[in-house]
């Protein structure tokens, strides 16, 4: 029977698990220095920036804001227009807000309503045939 060198062999178990934590110490520094990189203002921006553009839900909801913030500034602007009535100027809000808010409710149905008439207005004249 072979007699187990036990010196030796727990002396190349700590050299192996000092390797093991020296690879390990290695993965952690490039992990902490990607979660520094990831976290500066430029790429948080960019990252958020790179989220919204590939979303498209984000997209649609960013149009109907947009569309429906645009649309109850003219309406307000077609009513109150350069004056400076104070009871023209709150019923010139009213109606902002107003209109605001019926855009955003009804996003999808004027979406549709103008694709309709978008189809219709551009639409290719189809050829009558003549039947005999």
């Amino acid at each position: 029977m072979e007699k187990i060198n036990y010196v030796a062999w727990l002396k190349s178990e700590i050299q192996i698990l000092e390797e093991e934590q020296v690879i390990k110490g290695q993965q952690l520094k490039d992990q902490l220095f990607l979660t520094y990189e990831s976290f500066k203002p430029a790429k948080l921006i960019q990252s958020t920036l790179k989220d919204l553009v590939t979303s498209p839900h984000m997209i649609d909801n960013v149009i109907d804001t947009a569309l429906s913030i645009a649309t109850g500034y003219v309406s307000k602007r077609i009513v109150v227009g350069a004056s400076s009535n104070i009871i023209r100027r709150i019923l010139g809000t009213l109606i902002q807000v107003g209109a605001t808010k019926f855009i955003s409710n009804h996003s999808g149905a004027i979406k549709s309503f103008g694709q309709m008439a978008f189809q219709q207005i551009f639409r290719k004249k189809e050829k009558k045939s003549v039947n005999p």
